[in-house]
């Protein structure tokens, strides 16, 4: 392969600062040569740092079911009011979150973020151990925790400048659908955390009638590995050089209907993806108290977020995005009516087998619909700002599903208002997608 413009101006060892101000990864020289090796870095560990991100965002919601068992008293609405609180800190926090890596760097915006999560872990452990805290710190401690989830827009925002756009899908799928992996993990994890007599080091437990519970292990916890990737963040990641961009140029992916149009369509897969797994146990709660559901909560977000990167692998092999986002949707849509009749026929494993295909096809759409952005967004900088911004559209999914639920529940003493709601939106999504960017003659190929 011939030396191009750009490696020859490097040289044979160019630093890694050198290497960083002449980032250009759509030259397959310098990419093969040069550029590859420094993005894998970024990527993997931006990737365990979103890991953690996420873990932290939906934490609360591996708690809150617990929350009466070891001496707290709040109604089912002030639960599930609690549970959706992140997702609005989170998503909120992802409109402004969106233009760190541009300002102050992405290894510098990923090491202060991810600082940033020891702060709400320390508080609400400590808050646990106390069932006087009232309802309105609660309120206050598990809205800080949401700001966790404002760390998606930034990370993804910063990873898509370091790949080609022929490796876009699979590196933000790996990032994105890797990261996704901490909602699974949480999962996985606190049921033992729960259990596990860490007194010496987080405090003693409370006796309920299935047994001792340590609440705040879950938080505590993870304060040790946040520390740690701090330490990774500063020696593997960058601050790559990005283009300087007037106000007017930023704010100018608003106007462009295809802004609203992706932040639609990535609603229904992420939102769904992260309204679920928020709202998932104390839904089972509910419908299904019978069931001993702990150490099976994980299985959809694990499903939901290991897909992902196939998604954008599939997408990209396809060459189309909008495609596989299409049948997915449609698969999304037989899914949620028969989550829907498992629940009105009270039939468990109908249920949540059907839950799992509707967490499986939110990972393809993710993948594949963050894949499509950059073929509708030429400009570089604006495809990046327009993947943050739908990425925080999205995440209010976490705050809307469990709330929807609370509301279905308070004024129909039932959720099936509340999935009407989400089946109307799964339809709506379908057409845009077939109409805008699916069927033929639409004269966006993506």
């Amino acid at each position: 392969m011939a030396e191009s413009t750009v490696t020859k101006k490097l040289g044979p060892n160019p630093t890694r600062k050198e290497i960083l101000a002449n980032w250009t990864p759509e030259d397959p020289v310098f990419w093969k040569k040069f550029g590859e090796k420094i993005a894998k870095q970024n990527l993997y560990t931006s990737t365990w740092a979103l890991v953690l991100s996420f873990v932290v965002w939906t934490l609360w919601a591996t708690i809150a079911a617990k929350l009466n068992m070891v001496g707290f008293h709040f109604t089912d609405e002030q639960l599930f009011t609690l549970a959706a609180l992140p997702g609005l800190v989170g998503a909120t926090g992802r409109l402004f979150y969106t233009y760190l890596p541009g300002l102050i760097g992405g290894r510098n915006s990923a090491f202060i973020t991810t600082a940033l999560l020891l702060l709400p872990l320390f508080g609400l452990g400590r808050a646990l151990q106390d069932p006087t805290t009232s309802y309105d710190t609660f309120v206050l401690l598990v809205s800080f925790i949401g700001i966790a989830g404002a760390n998606f827009s930034a990370s993804m925002a910063n990873i898509g400048f370091f790949f080609p756009k022929a490796h876009k899908g699979l590196a933000l799928g790996i990032n994105a659908g890797v990261g996704n992996l901490g909602v699974s993990l949480i999962y996985l994890t606190a049921p033992l955390l729960l259990g596990w007599n860490l007194s010496s080091f987080f405090g003693p437990g409370v006796e309920t009638p299935n047994g001792m519970m340590y609440v705040q292990n879950v938080c505590y916890f993870w304060t040790v590995p946040t520390a740690l990737t701090l330490v990774l963040i500063w020696m593997f990641m960058d601050n790559l050089p990005l283009p300087k961009q007037s106000p007017k140029s930023m704010l100018s992916i608003f106007g462009n209907k295809h802004t609203w149009l992706m932040c639609w369509i990535y609603t229904c897969g992420f939102g769904s993806f992260i309204g679920f797994s928020a709202a998932l146990g104390l839904l089972v709660s509910k419908e299904f108290p019978e069931v001993s559901f702990s150490m099976a909560a994980f299985l959809g977000p694990f499903i939901g977020a290991g897909i992902r990167p196939v998604g954008g692998w599939l997408a990209d092999r396809l060459d189309s995005g909008s495609k596989v986002t299409l049948v997915s949707l449609f698969i999304m849509l037989a899914a949620s009516i028969v989550v829907l009749f498992g629940i009105q026929t009270h039939a468990f494993a109908l249920f949540f087998g059907s839950f799992l295909l509707l967490f499986l096809t939110t990972g393809f759409i993710n993948g594949a619909s963050f894949r499509m952005i950059p073929y509708i967004f030429d400009n570089p900088f604006h495809a990046s700002l327009v993947t943050g911004f739908t990425a925080a559209i999205a995440a209010y999914g976490a705050f809307l599903i469990p709330k929807i639920f609370g509301w279905s529940y308070a004024n129909f003493q039932n959720v099936a208002p509340a999935f009407y709601i989400l089946i109307a939106f799964t339809v709506l999504t379908i057409i845009i997608t077939w109409f805008f960017y699916a069927r033929k003659g639409s004269g966006i190929k993506c």
